[in-house]
């Protein structure tokens, strides 16, 4: 990882990652952290975690960005493709760890992926 500053801002956001372990989205980070930091701080804090290899991001069913901790990446290189699961019932977003294959296509360049697979959490199934 390679955070340069860790200012007020980049701990408070940092924390609320390890409170939990699914995905957050941007605009849950702005209600929770609105008394004590400016969306416009938030969104450019999320930047810089996300171009340090300290978070990654994806865009759910719904349009809007979310985040979520990154294994093993770092400023240089983004090592966490993997597939993302959005439950239908409660809008649970978590990281799924599996390996998947991104194929190489030609005449192309392929600098990332996402694959967001939708349907019911553990906790709605039933």
């Amino acid at each position: 990882m390679g955070i340069t500053r860790r200012t007020k801002s980049v701990d408070l956001l940092l924390g609320e990652f390890e409170k939990e372990s699914e995905a957050i989205s941007a605009t849950t980070l702005i209600e929770r952290l609105n008394s004590r930091i400016n969306k416009t701080t938030i969104y450019r804090v999320l930047d810089k975690l996300e171009d340090d290899g300290v978070l990654h991001s994806f865009i759910g069913s719904n349009g809007i960005k979310w985040y979520a901790t990154c294994i093993d990446c770092s400023k240089h290189e983004h090592k966490d493709n993997h597939p993302h699961f959005q439950c239908i019932a409660c809008g649970k977003i978590d990281c799924l760890h599996v390996e998947i294959s991104i194929p190489d296509i030609e005449n192309r360049e392929v600098t990332g992926a996402q694959v967001l697979i939708q349907g019911k959490c553990e906790k709605c199934i039933g």
